[in-house]
Parts: structure tokens; C-alpha cells; sequence
């Protein structure tokens, strides 16, 4: 399979937002789903906060300049059950479609083009049994979880490092982001702790 042209993974670039680091740390706030990115210069790049009391779960996201970014919906086009579209705020268009694998055992998570439903990328938990733990007693969300994430063909390109402390703090590294659309799997990383702990 032919590696994508740097034509093709601008397609699924963020119009408003310029996510070129390959280490980002995601920290949740004191409030329950409310993140800050920042690069590895320490720079806020992202702010995020769930949207309360929606029919449908909505993450909107700003620049560390407080303008509008993305957003995350529940239910994009493609209309998956565990399915949330990221949408440029810039363009209104849907850039990746991220969907849950619903297994017991594993937290998989696929970043998908939103037309074609093609997968891009995968984000995989490395340690299963915490995975089933996390579903079924709420006090293991305490112990961070770690996931790697893989290209299309399977080859691993980057991780994110769950970290212990009171609140949920992931490092995200991309270590070869060649063949993936780096700001789509980055944007998807960034809501993976507040999706899974709906």
C-alpha cells in the first residue's frame, strides 16, 4: 500500500489550528471533562470543554488564543454507534470520524476518513485487562492508561502515555508521522480520557 502524498494528508489537516510538535501533554482541569493542550515548549495550543446537558456529547475546542478550533460530536455522518465526528471550526467541514471498537477487553479507537469510512490510523490500549477494568469498577480510571497508536498498515507511529495524578494528565508522542494525518490522530488523542469516561 503507497504511503500518502503530503497532498492527501493536508486533506485532513485543521484549518485553525497549527499542530506541527511531535510531543503534546493533555491535562484535565479541576472540572470534570475540561482539558489544556500544550506543546512540548509548554505553550497552551488547545483549551477543551464537554458541553453539559446536550442530547448528544459535544467537545468544543479553541486555540490557546481562545479561538474556535474544532469540535468533537457524537455521531457523525457515518452514523456508528460510538462514532464522533471532528469538525474544523474554520471550514465547518468533518475531518476524521473516530469510533470506539465496543469489546469488553480492549479500548480501540479508529480515526477513519469521514467520507469513505477508510481507516487512517488506530489507537490501541496497550494493557487489556486495565481496559476491562476501567469499564467495570470506576476506581481503576485512578491508574492511567497507555495506548500506542498505529498507521494504517499497522506500523507503529507515536504513543500516549497516561501519567499518575489526581487529575488525568496523557503525553502524546508521534514518533513517525509519515503516513498519518498527524493534527486529525493528535485532535483525537486530546478527547480519548473524557469519551472514555462517559
Amino acid at each position: 500500500m503507497s504511503e500518502p502524498s503530503a497532498f492527501e494528508s493536508r486533506a485532513y489537516d485543521i484549518s485553525t489550528v497549527d499542530l506541527d510538535d511531535d510531543r503534546y501533554e493533555v491535562k484535565q482541569s479541576a472540572i470534570r471533562n475540561k482539558y489544556v493542550v500544550r506543546d512540548s515548549a509548554g505553550n497552551v495550543v488547545l483549551r477543551g470543554k464537554q458541553k453539559l446537558f446536550k442530547m448528544k456529547e459535544e467537545f468544543p475546542f479553541v486555540t490557546g488564543d481562545g479561538e474556535d478550533a474544532f469540535s468533537v460530536k457524537a455521531g457523525g455522518i457515518m452514523d456508528i454507534a460510538g462514532n464522533y465526528a471532528i469538525t474544523d471550526a474554520g471550514t465547518g467541514e468533518e475531518i476524521v470520524v473516530l469510533d470506539e471498537d465496543l469489546s469488553l477487553f480492549v479500548e480501540n479507537w479508529t480515526v477513519r476518513d469521514p467520507d469513505t469510512g477508510e481507516s487512517l490510523a488506530t489507537i490501541r490500549s496497550k494493557n487489556k485487562l486495565l481496559s476491562a477494568l476501567r469499564h467495570l469498577i470506576s476506581v481503576a480510571n485512578l491508574v492511567p492508561n497507555k495506548y500506542e497508536i498505529f498507521d494504517a498498515d499497522g506500523n507503529h507511529v507515536g504513543d500516549i502515555e497516561g501519567q499518575f495524578s489526581l487529575r488525568d494528565t496523557y503525553t502524546v508522542s508521534i514518533d513517525d508521522a509519515s503516513n498519518v494525518p498527524k493534527e486529525a490522530v493528535i485532535a483525537a488523542a486530546c478527547i480519548l480520557d473524557a469519551l472514555e469516561n462517559q
